[in-house]
């Protein structure tokens, strides 16, 4: 594979990276964690006027026009700040599904919404613990109605518009949903992350319309989760990355019998560990946003392989992380928390790891009998 960001795609990266550095420090997350807000409103807008959050958006929709590899590029600044803003459920899964299925109406009359942050979006699919599949959804579906409960739905605490996975006369579809609607109730409910909100939402009769074709709604639920993994990858990547180098620093900085903890071999390995994960997660990433960018055939190995390995490297830097600092790590104050809570997050934003393993290896099983 020879693949490589364009320099304005890095140019991008980095005004991204110096924005979140001055709005985004982990003492503003650390309110938002400590429950002063439900996200960091004031960065969010922020974001959205440097343009960040239409860059895939096409310009006849108030977007940049951009392609996927800018929202590559912006995930993983956001993953290493802990960005407590509803990036990832606006843009990479509402904003997107309705971009890639939505009818000229829909997307005149949200995309503009959406790429200047006037409204949050989210995708609603989780009726539990279980994957939904085609056959166990209970959200329904009929005569332009739409009745159920979601649970959990990320961001759906501060969410204005929800895509909603649902059963569409026996099949599933996606549903596109005003959550201002008077019969919506909606609960938050507590997560390890306080930083990134989710709620319960219930639906009774509450008016929707379709998105898409609804017989090719699972199919187009797949492709946004698809998209969604690689982009969440890049998240997860850039979070490992800060993990990673908030436990070099600290190795450099404490002393113990007076000698760098950094210098005792037991602490080099683990800090080299997470490297080596680090940059196999960003291969398989970058491999991700090529086919992404290309909308290539073999978009759901590209999706597993990068949420696969993603996952692991940011799991175990941010948990090697805490080890690293020692007692202290495990104490509020420190800041290992961040990325600890978030890499446990994002391991469910798109089902587990165990899920994702899973189609990765039917995926292979698949090219390897064709």
């Amino acid at each position: 594979m020879n693949f490589d960001f364009s320099d304005d795609q890095k140019m991008l990266k980095e005004q991204v990276k110096r924005f979140l550095e001055d709005k985004s420090s982990l003492d503003k997350v650390r309110k938002i964690l400590e429950g002063d807000a439900d996200y960091d409103e004031a960065l969010w807008k922020g974001l959205c006027e440097l343009g960040v959050a239409g860059a895939a958006i096409p310009e006849e929709y108030g977007g940049l026009g951009l392609s996927a590899l800018e929202l590559c590029v912006v995930a993983e600044e956001l993953g290493r700040a802990v960005a407590p803003v509803p990036f990832s459920s606006s843009i990479y899964l509402a904003a997107e599904a309705i971009r890639m299925f939505g009818s000229e109406e829909q997307k005149h009359a949200w995309l503009p919404k959406l790429a200047s942050g006037e409204l949050i979006g989210t995708l609603a699919a989780a009726e539990g613990i279980q994957a939904p599949t085609p056959r166990n959804l209970k959200v329904t579906y009929k005569n332009g109605k739409l009745s159920g409960e979601k649970l959990p739905v990320a961001d759906g605490n501060i969410a204005g518009l929800a895509i909603v996975l649902c059963d569409v006369d026996g099949s599933a579809g996606l549903a596109l949903v005003d959550l201002s609607a008077e019969n919506v109730t909606r609960e938050s409910v507590a997560t390890i992350d306080p930083t990134r909100g989710h709620a319960r939402i219930n639906f009774n009769d509450t008016p929707a319309e379709l998105l898409g074709d609804p017989s090719e709604g699972w199919s187009n639920y797949c492709r946004v989760e698809s998209g969604a993994a690689v982009l969440f990858g890049f998240e997860q990547v850039g979070g490992a990355e800060a993990a990673m180098n908030m436990a070099k620093d600290y190795a450099l900085d404490r002393y113990a019998f007076g000698r760098q903890i950094g210098s005792y071999q037991a602490i080099k390995h683990k800090i080299a560990d997470m490297y080596v994960k680090l940059e196999l997660a960003r291969s398989n990433c970058y491999y991700g946003a090529m086919v992404l960018s290309e909308d290539a055939h073999d978009l759901e190995l590209a999706a597993a392989t990068s949420r696969v390995a993603a996952t692991e490297a940011y799991r175990f830097a941010a948990q090697e992380s805490i080890q690293v600092h020692g007692g202290i790590g495990f104490t509020w104050e420190a800041n290992p928390q961040f990325h600890y809570r978030r890499s446990k997050l994002l391991a469910l934003a798109l089902g587990s790891a165990a899920r994702w393993k899973e189609r990765l290896v039917a995926e292979l099983e698949r090219i390897n009998a064709a």
